[in-house]
């Protein structure tokens, strides 16, 4: 809670005082894959999600980092984020909580876990259809943007 809080509070500050950085961009995003591996295999090893999801979400973001290095040939080091990659780890973030306040008893551990599965049903269903948008959109890069050469082999 407190890292998807800080992650929220972050990203609060930066828009509302008008801050950017490279390597926010590129950090951001990667400190959430991060976050949501270890969350994935500590709920893993509980015995509170199966086999499967604990294998779907990781292997999504190998997916994704396999593009990268095709990125990297035209000069992008990764691709803008979408609303439904937000959208998707909004839902994975509010799942994996309640998930876990969900494996007690009672009406609260109920209420929980029907809402952590709901969230977590849809934060993977979102999570890779924007997996697929993501990797949809480096077609069009890899055709349109010309091949960039290193600064070592660059002879012009």
């Amino acid at each position: 809670m407190v890292a998807g809080a800080t992650d929220w509070l972050d990203g609060w500050l930066a828009r509302r005082l008008d801050q950017f950085s490279e390597l926010g961009a590129i950090l951001d995003p990667v400190a959430d894959r991060l976050y949501i591996l270890a969350v994935v295999i500590g709920l893993y090893l509980r015995d509170i999600i199966p086999w499967w999801v604990a294998i779907a979400l990781p292997l999504r973001d190998l997916f994704l980092w396999g593009l990268v290095p095709f990125l990297r040939t035209r000069g992008f080091s990764a691709l803008p984020v979408h609303f439904l990659g937000k959208a998707a780890t909004f839902n994975l973030l509010y799942a994996f909580p309640l998930l876990l306040l969900g494996e007690g008893t009672g009406i609260v551990a109920t209420l929980a876990r029907t809402f952590g599965w709901a969230f977590a049903w849809w934060g993977i269903g979102l999570y890779w259809w924007a997996g697929v948008l993501y990797a949809w959109q480096v077609r069009p890069l890899l055709r349109e943007t010309p091949r960039r050469t290193s600064p070592a082999t660059d002879h012009g």
